[in-house]
């Protein structure tokens, strides 16, 4: 799993990203019990979630984060990247960003799709 731990620190808000194959739900939700065995992203407010399956379309979970997931798979979506989970990390700072934080989301998603190895160059930005 490829992850960068430090994207971006937004009024106290801190987010990271990870991610890797996955072809399925049951490939999604083992990757994510992987990451959340290390206690910081066990203990994280949220870990949003999406992934573009080429057989079973889209699958995503907001973890309370609402309408992370959906800015995520649009993503996915837009750089034609399946069967490739991302997730999103927010350790909650004490602010609220409104929608200031969907775009940390975006950033993080940007930031995965343009230092993670081993993607296709047609998924990069």
């Amino acid at each position: 799993m490829f992850q960068i731990a430090h994207v971006v620190t937004d009024r106290g808000s801190k987010y990271a990203v990870s991610g890797g194959p996955a072809h399925s739900k049951a490939d999604a939700l083992a990757l994510i019990k992987t990451l959340k065995r290390n206690k910081r992203f066990a203990k994280a407010t949220h870990n949003t979630w999406a992934l573009l399956c080429s057989e079973g379309g889209p699958i995503k979970n907001d973890d309370g984060e609402s309408g992370a997931g959906v800015v995520i798979l649009r993503m996915l979506e837009r750089a034609e990247l399946t069967d490739h989970l991302i997730v999103v990390t927010r350790w909650y700072g004490g602010t609220h960003l409104g929608g200031d934080r969907f775009r940390r989301v975006q950033d993080s998603v940007h930031a995965y799709l343009t230092e993670a190895p081993d993607l296709p160059d047609s998924a990069r930005p």
